[in-house]
């Protein structure tokens, strides 16, 4: 499947001590593929190893700004978000028009 790639949301937060394995465990089998389902698609995962910035990143796209808000106001994606957020601390959520290059 291809799209084009109109915005993009980013997800920063750290991973809770202790929580690497069920966090991982969470994305891989979970929250990605639950992503997908609902129209917004990976592009990246980014793990800073220096400075004063959140570990993780990830890159996410999609074609319309519609589909945003139709996922952002879904059960799904609330579910999703709150099951989420009990293995990471830190947590922001941003939308912007894509670029293709790294975004902050």
């Amino acid at each position: 499947m291809q799209i084009v790639p109109r915005y993009k949301i980013l997800l920063r937060y750290d991973i809770r001590l202790g929580m690497q394995e069920p966090y991982y465990q969470f994305i891989m089998n979970e929250f990605l593929p639950g992503m997908q389902n609902m129209g917004i698609y990976p592009i990246a995962a980014y793990h800073t190893a220096y400075g004063d910035y959140p570990v993780r990143q990830l890159d996410f796209v999609t074609e319309n700004l519609d589909t945003v808000r139709e996922v952002f106001e879904s059960e799904r994606w609330v579910t999703l978000e709150d099951r989420l957020k009990s293995f990471i601390i830190h947590y922001d959520r941003k939308i912007v028009r894509y670029r293709d290059s790294f975004q902050f």
